[in-house]
């Protein structure tokens, strides 16, 4: 359609604030932030977002925002911006009017990003590469925003808030974990109605955790290369909406902003935390060579990190091709402004960040008091809701496991690593000690709390719990990168055979392992962290990078419940022992050090002959079996008095071989009763040891003892 045929719908100067495509009741108002455009035009689309029927100058200019209200506009308008400026790549300008591009604060998208030669601001395949300039249009290959009213009857939703010390995180994926499961009618698996349906939400509550962590639903993008092979971006980390639930995740046209509201209701109805997976590190737009969709058109000097000097070129923190520039004021407040909508508009409790360390990152490096970490930790909104960083990127200084500020909780890769060594006999008992311990070496600063390491065995990047007892290789082929893609330092054993057998010897000894992993990641000090479908035996077949396997790859397969259910029950189990027991969940890390007015030790470590180690015991490499005692009667705050816990004592034999293991020492009358044992795991009662009598403790095998009278 020619632009003489459009029509010109009536517009005033309306507001610069808020941001974004705002419904009032009588209009919609339009504001969008270039610092560097001289001109920004208005794109209206029929409801199918396939015929543009206006473009509208937007009339005012105030401080950096573009902006103008449209009276006859409603929620369900479709539109998008075309943004008028230099196309000057040395200088770090990519504004191309011939491209449509995607307001940063829309609330909702309708369409699909085709790849094809026209989403590029350049001409693909030109001598001059990124620096030509490509005149089509690109409106009728990708995604348009939709205005929407934000209403919705909440009810009576409150946020759970369950304690730190009490949370056990859950990470899953909406569409991977609904899409087989056999009591979902038909069109609600994969989708948000799916994973608030009521026979989702038991199994979550029959097995204990309180936090759900999904996978990003930002709206995302597929990747050019992955849509040209088959595959797709199945994890989501490389979000082009921060503000809008990804439509793919609906099970009805247009419905995805409600159907989310609605099952973050059904979930917290049940006492659930939601937790969001998010990407404010990079967007889909790519390096230079990437297609112009939204930030790159608007403003790409204020949005991205351009290296000094070379503006043509992004800095690549990431790994993607671009990062995301925190530290312009207007990019601080749009990451800020999506998660406070996140939280005070969706409900949602809390959020993991992706690639966190870039957030944290200022022009001079990572600074656990830069902008971004300190607008975080003094907003009432978002210093009240649980924020968990992974510590790490691929830039300078990128990894920063301990370095976040107090109010912050991280994923701990060094309890991961660690754990899995360990039960392969090859971490060192002093090594894993930290680890059960908090990682008070990392983290015990500044008055944080052990809750601040989240403690992990498995996650959506790498092996699940059952393929880390399986494979001693990775198998990726399906990936179509000739098994390249994903890192080969996987810390598994596959326990004699590679991948499926019918060995029952290396069956048994892969069930205990799986056993231990468990075992000691729920009963370590810290917050845990389960992966879906852990739990019942899920499995990839070996694949460690599954990101672009939306299929029986990575989707979680339910029958399997039935055949790990024992597997399942000890699962269980071992969660009420976490919630039973508070010294398993303390508040305060152990050290070990003795308690002069209580006479008592928080912590203490026993060898194999039920004495305290020494220093020739810690540095004894073949030293795997030891025991680690929590007193009880510790402090458990600031208050000097005695705690009323009980105490308990955790036996690990990480060793092929069977140990004797001496009971030790406890107060007159007292005995050692075994409450769990990861060699017999239906054991519910088990027998009472006294006082210097001793234990074998099965080869690779986990036990934890009660002291009773």
């Amino acid at each position: 359609m020619s632009r003489r045929t459009l029509r010109a719908p009536r517009i005033s100067e309306g507001l610069p604030f808020p941001l974004g495509a705002t419904w009032d009741g009588l209009g919609v108002n339009f504001a969008l932030f270039s610092a560097n455009a001289t001109k920004v035009e208005l794109c209206l689309f029929d409801q199918a977002g396939k015929q543009e029927t206006a473009r509208i100058e937007l009339p005012e200019y105030t401080d950096e925002i573009w902006h103008g209200y449209l009276p006859d506009a409603r929620p369900g308008t479709i539109y998008g911006y075309r943004v008028h400026g230099a196309y000057a790549p040395d200088a770090g300008h990519r504004f191309n009017p011939n491209k449509l591009l995607l307001d940063p604060y829309a609330l909702a998208h309708i369409g699909e990003l085709r790849h094809v030669p026209e989403i590029y601001g350049y001409e693909i395949g030109h001598a001059d590469g990124d620096l030509s300039f490509d005149t089509r249009d690109s409106a009728a290959f990708v995604p348009k925003c939709r205005v929407i009213d934000p209403a919705f009857t909440w009810g009576r939703d409150r946020r759970p808030k369950v304690p730190w010390e009490s949370t056990i995180f859950y990470e899953t994926h909406v569409r991977g974990y609904t899409i087989r499961h056999p009591a979902l009618r038909f069109g609600q698996g994969g989708t948000f109605v799916g994973l608030g349906a009521e026979e989702v939400v038991s199994h979550l509550k029959d097995l204990g955790v309180t936090s759900i962590e999904l996978l990003p639903i930002h709206m995302f993008a597929d990747e050019g290369h992955l849509a040209a092979t088959g595959l797709s971006n199945y994890w989501g980390y490389n979000t082009l909406g921060f503000f809008a639930p990804d439509p793919r995740y609906a099970s009805g046209l247009g419905s995805h902003v409600s159907e989310f509201k609605a099952m973050v209701a059904r979930l917290h109805e049940a006492g659930l935390e939601v937790i969001l997976d998010v990407v404010y590190n990079h967007t889909a737009e790519g390096n230079e060579m990437g297609p112009t969709l939204s930030f790159k058109g608007i403003d790409n000097t204020s949005y991205y990190r351009l290296l000094p000097g070379q503006e043509r070129n992004y800095i690549n923190d990431t790994g993607t091709g671009n990062t995301l520039n925190l530290s312009h004021s207007r990019v601080l407040q749009m990451v800020t402004d999506s998660l406070r909508y996140w939280v005070t508009e969706m409900h949602v409790d809390g959020f993991r960040f992706d690639l966190a360390t870039i957030l944290g990152r200022e022009s001079y490096g990572f600074d656990e008091g830069g902008g971004f970490l300190d607008s975080c930790r003094q907003d009432p909104v978002l210093s009240d809701v649980k924020l968990i960083a992974e510590p790490w990127d691929c830039g300078p200084g990128g990894y920063q496991v301990g370095g976040f500020p107090p109010g912050w909780a991280e994923w701990n890769d060094s309890y991961r690593d660690t754990v899995r060594a360990f039960w392969r006999s090859e971490a060192s008992v002093a090594e894993l000690a930290q680890r059960l311990c908090a990682s008070a070496d990392k983290f015990n600063r500044r008055g944080r709390r052990p809750w601040s390491t989240v403690n992990f065995i498995t996650a959506h990047d790498g092996f699940t719990l059952h393929d880390i007892v399986s494979y001693n290789e990775k198998h990726n082929e399906a990936n179509g990168e000739n098994n390249q893609d994903g890192t080969s330092n996987n810390s598994s054993w596959n326990c004699g055979a590679e991948g499926e057998t019918d060995d029952p010897a290396v069956l048994a000894l892969r069930d205990r392992q799986m056993r231990n992993l468990m075992a000691t990641l729920l009963l370590s000090q810290g917050t845990p962290m389960i992966l879906a479908g852990d739990e019942f035996g899920r499995t990839q077949s070996g694949n460690n990078n599954a990101y672009c396997q939306d299929n029986d790859i990575s989707w979680v397969d339910w029958s399997r419940l039935e055949q790990f259910s024992g597997f399942y029950q000890f699962v269980k189990r071992l969660i009420r022992l976490k919630n039973d027991y508070p010294i398993l969940r303390r508040q305060r890390f152990m050290t070990g050090d003795f308690d002069e007015d209580l006479g008592v030790r928080d912590v203490t470590w026993i060898n194999s002959t039920g004495e305290v180690m020494r220093p020739q015991d810690w540095n004894d490499p073949s030293v795997r079996c030891f025991g680690m005692l929590m007193d009880g009667r510790a402090k458990t705050s600031g208050i000097r008095r005695p705690g009323t816990d009980a105490t308990l004592l955790m036996v690990l034999n990480g060793s092929h071989d069977e140990v004797e293991f001496v009971m030790p020492p406890c107060s007159g009358g007292m005995h050692w009763h075994l409450i769990l044992d990861t060699n017999r795991p239906s054991m519910t009662s088990g027998r009472a040891y006294a006082i210097g009598t001793s234990s074998d403790v099965v080869g690779r095998s986990l036990m934890l003892f009660k002291l009773e009278s």
